[in-house]
């Protein structure tokens, strides 16, 4: 398996849900091929456009607003920039117009329901979530490209191999547990002092702080969001969010006036395990519900899975040591370059290994995170990471309805549960006594990712998904 050469924001990047690897990249890729399309093509000699869908892209694809990703990739609209509010106005428009105003410049004739192509019964033999854009020109000719969503918003052209971050030389070559620890023994750092050094060759150190106080920033209006957004999600689950009542109930219906208020009203109207407990799975809820509900939140490292590090960091903050800068920074470098670490020896796409690869992988970039915050050396963060990720291993991915609602955003909250606890073993632990290494976890995921059954891998053809007898009345 060829190693990328990533940065920490490759990981942690700011989207729109619900998923990194149906909604993120499909949006990316349908924007690629605009691009490319633009560069040996005047968009005006554009006659047909079509969207051929492969794999688990087709099966959960309704679910997962692939579709609606599409149009608004393919309508020059940015998943970072663009106002959520707006979303369904334009998809709306473009159904009863049947328009799609490519690029925002050239309006084609356009029925999503026919230009939009689930081919259930086809997969792509490169990766399951596989799909096809083909323009046909006035000439008759044909430009076509095919893509694949690699999860955690991740996409190769076919035939491709290219990483996702320019080629430039690192001032350290990690690709495992075992060179990063060895690289932070030898220079007596933590991880993130490491890994800041990295970044370093793309950007300014001040910059590169600065972009991950932004990622934070989402993270924690995501959470604010959410905790203050009743109603049922969409999709036709008739989901119901439960963050905003258990944060009315939490804080026994205390007012607050901004964000610093309510943070500070968490803190002092109650403590307990039971207390703070009940807030991370607040917390690791309202971002999920958000996501569910096509919101804007930071793929960390997937979609699925967003909820697990803004959670954890929140209780880092809110119930440990205070606000502090430089804390959350190394929280997210070190956590990241986990992520790096499972994006390069396995995978985080749930379609070719279950929701270990989400919930999974966010765990254990968790825990390593909180670790080092908490005063815990770099062994004892990959220890923690190793912890949080054994106890998902073969953790299948089963969306009732292929939407990511029911089991994923519960999920979220078992997996901050176990990564808090995951670092709480390791910083009580000596590493040297450990009998499993991250890495070996890391090879064992991947292994377990290739045995498991395919209805088992975002398909909703397996478990919950076929067990509980739901109408989706309303997709």
């Amino acid at each position: 398996m060829k190693k990328q050469q990533l940065s920490v924001f490759d990981i942690l990047k700011i989207g729109v849900g619900p998923s990194s690897s149906h909604t993120l990249g499909p949006w990316r890729a349908a924007q690629s091929f605009i691009a490319h399309l633009k560069i040996v093509h005047d968009l005006s000699s554009l006659a047909d456009l079509k969207v051929f869908l492969y794999g688990s892209l087709a099966k959960t694809g309704h679910g997962h607003g692939t579709d609606i990703a599409l149009l608004l990739g393919l309508s020059g609209q940015d998943p970072v920039e663009m106002p959520i509010k707006e979303i369904p106005l334009i998809i709306d428009e473009i159904k009863g117009q049947q328009i799609l105003n490519v690029d925002g410049k050239f309006k084609l004739s356009f029925n999503p329901a026919k230009a939009i192509v689930f081919n259930k019964q086809e997969a792509l033999p490169y990766h399951p979530n596989g799909l096809t854009f083909c323009a046909v020109l006035h000439n008759g000719s044909i430009f076509q490209e095919t893509y694949f969503s690699v999860g955690g918003g991740f996409i190769q052209i076919e035939g491709e191999q290219k990483s996702a971050s320019k080629s430039i030389k690192l001032t350290y070559k990690i690709d495992t547990a075992e060179q990063l620890l060895a690289a932070c023994n030898k220079k007596e750092k933590s991880i993130s002092d490491i890994i800041l050094e990295n970044e370093k060759c793309w950007n300014d150190s001040e910059i590169v702080k600065q972009k991950m106080l932004n990622i934070w920033r989402v993270m924690r209006d995501c959470i604010e969001s959410g905790c203050q957004t009743d109603g049922i999600l969409p999709g036709g689950l008739n989901v119901k969010r439960r963050a905003a009542e258990l944060n009315k109930k939490l804080l026994a219906d205390k007012k607050y006036q901004n964000q610093d208020e309510w943070l500070t009203a968490i803190r002092e109207n109650g403590n307990g395990f039971n207390y703070t407990l009940n807030w991370v799975s607040c917390f690791a809820l309202a971002v999920n519900e958000e996501n569910a509900a096509f919101g804007r939140v930071v793929t960390a490292p997937t979609n699925g899975s967003a909820g697990v590090i803004p959670a954890v960091l929140m209780y880092y903050i809110l119930f440990c040591a205070g606000q502090n800068e430089d804390k959350i920074i190394r929280f997210l470098m070190n956590a990241a370059q986990i992520g790096i670490i499972f994006k390069n020896g396995a995978t985080l796409s749930a379609a070719m290994g279950g929701c270990q690869a989400e919930i999974g992988v966010s765990a254990a970039m968790a825990a390593s995170g909180l670790t080092e915050v908490l005063g815990g050396s770099p062994a004892q963060c990959l220890m923690a990471a190793e912890i949080a990720m054994e106890h998902h291993l073969g953790l299948t991915c089963d969306p009732i309805g292929g939407l990511v609602q029911i089991p994923c955003i519960e999920r979220n909250t078992m997996g901050a549960i176990k990564a808090i606890t995951a670092a709480q073993l390791a910083l009580n632990s000596e590493p040297k006594q450990a009998k499993v290494s991250l890495d070996a976890v890391v090879k064992t995921m991947w292994e377990t990712a290739l045995d498991m059954n395919a209805k088992y891998k975002e398909t909703s053809e397996g478990g919950l998904a076929v067990n509980i007898p739901i109408s989706l009345s309303d997709c």
